[in-house]
C-alpha cells in the first residue's frame, strides 16, 4: 500500500475515533442530568473493563502485573481518575464546545510539564505558542465579564491531570508493561467510585444502564481506532485531528441540547487550537524537541477510564 493511502487510512481511523469520543461525551452529558458523575464512571468503567481485560490477556510480554515504578504508576492512575471525574462533571454542566475549548489546552500543559519531568528544552517559539494558547483560554473564560463556574475549573483541571498523566507515561512507559498501565487506573477508578455509591447511587432505568455501557464501550473503541491511526500514519499528521471533536461538539450541542455557538468561545477555541497545532508542528521538526512529548501521546484522552498508553 502506498504511503499516501496508508496516511489516508490513518486519518480515517483518527477522525472516526474522535467522532466516537464526541458521541461518548454527548452520552455523558445526557446521563449527567440525572445521575452522579461517580455513578456514571463506576458503571462505564465496569463495562469497559471486560474488553480491556481481553487486551490485557493478549499481552504476551514476559513479566507479572507488578509495576517497576509503583508510586509513579499509582500517581498516574490517580491523575487519570481525577481527570475522568473532572471531565465528566464539566460535560454534564457546560456546553460541549466550551468544555472542548478548555480541554484543548492539553498540549500546551504537556509542553510546560515536560520541562521538569522529562528534561525537555522548550525554546522561544513553543513558549510563544503556550502564551498565545493561554490568551485563548482567557478569551473562553472571560473573567470579570462572565462567571467562572466549577464546571470551567473542572475542565481545566481535567486537562492538567490528563497532561500530567501523559507526561508520566513518557517517563516510565518504556519500563512498564502496557497491561500494568491499563489495569491499575481502571481498578483504581472502580474501587474509588464504588466507595461513593452508597451516597450517590440512583437505580438506573434499563435505557440509562445501556447508555452507561455505551460510554464504556465507546471509550474502548475510540482508543483502539486512534492507536490504529498512529500505526498507519505519522504522528505529526494524526495529532491535529483531535481538534475535529469541536465540530462534533458544536453539532451535538445544537441538535440535542439546544446550545447556541458562542462567538467568544469560538474565537478562544480557534486560538487554543492554532497554538496546539503549532506545538505539534514544531515538535515534528527534526531536532526541535528531544522528547516530542505531545507527538508521542498516542491517545490524548486519559479521562475515559480505558486509556491505553503509547505504543
Amino acid at each position: 500500500m502506498s504511503t499516501q493511502n496508508t496516511t489516508l487510512r490513518g486519518l480515517g481511523y483518527a477522525f472516526a475515533g474522535f467522532a466516537v469520543f464526541a458521541s461518548h461525551d454527548a452520552l455523558i452529558k445526557v446521563l449527567g442530568g440525572t445521575y452522579s458523575v461517580m455513578q456514571i464512571i463506576f458503571f462505564a468503567t465496569l463495562f469497559s473493563f471486560v474488553p480491556m481485560a481481553v487486551t490485557i490477556l493478549t499481552d504476551r510480554t514476559t513479566g507479572n502485573f507488578l509495576p517497576h515504578h509503583p508510586w509513579l504508576v499509582l500517581l498516574r492512575s490517580a491523575l487519570m481518575v481525577s481527570s475522568m471525574v473532572c471531565a465528566f462533571y464539566s460535560f454534564s454542566v457546560l456546553p460541549l464546545a466550551e468544555v472542548y475549548s478548555l480541554l484543548f489546552s492539553f498540549p500546551l500543559i504537556v509542553t510546560v510539564l515536560s520541562i521538569p519531568i522529562l528534561g525537555e528544552v522548550v525554546r522561544a517559539q513553543r513558549w510563544a505558542a503556550v502564551g498565545v494558547g493561554l490568551i485563548g483560554v482567557l478569551i473562553v473564560l472571560r473573567p470579570g465579564a462572565t462567571d467562572i463556574t466549577l464546571g470551567h475549573l473542572a475542565a481545566l483541571t481535567a486537562a492538567f491531570c490528563s497532561a500530567f498523566a501523559s507526561v508520566l507515561v513518557r517517563k516510565i512507559g518504556n519500563e512498564e508493561r502496557s497491561a500494568v498501565l491499563i489495569l491499575y487506573p481502571m481498578l483504581l477508578a472502580i474501587a474509588a467510585m464504588s466507595l461513593a455509591q452508597p451516597a450517590v447511587y440512583l437505580p438506573p432505568s434499563l435505557l440509562h444502564l445501556a447508555m452507561m455501557a455505551l460510554v464504556g464501550v465507546f471509550s474502548v473503541i475510540a482508543q483502539h481506532l486512534i492507536i490504529l491511526a498512529y500505526r498507519a500514519a505519522p504522528a505529526g499528521v494524526i495529532a491535529p485531528s483531535q481538534y475535529s471533536q469541536i465540530i462534533w461538539a458544536t453539532l451535538f450541542g445544537m441538535i440535542f441540547f439546544g446550545e447556541k455557538p458562542d462567538a467568544w468561545v469560538a474565537v478562544g477555541a480557534s486560538i487554543i487550537i492554532a497554538s496546539g497545532v503549532f506545538v505539534v508542528w514544531r515538535e515534528s521538526r527534526t531536532n526541535a524537541s528531544a522528547n516530542t512529548p505531545v507527538l508521542r501521546v498516542r491517545s490524548p484522552r486519559s479521562d475515559t477510564g480505558a486509556s491505553r498508553p503509547g505504543e
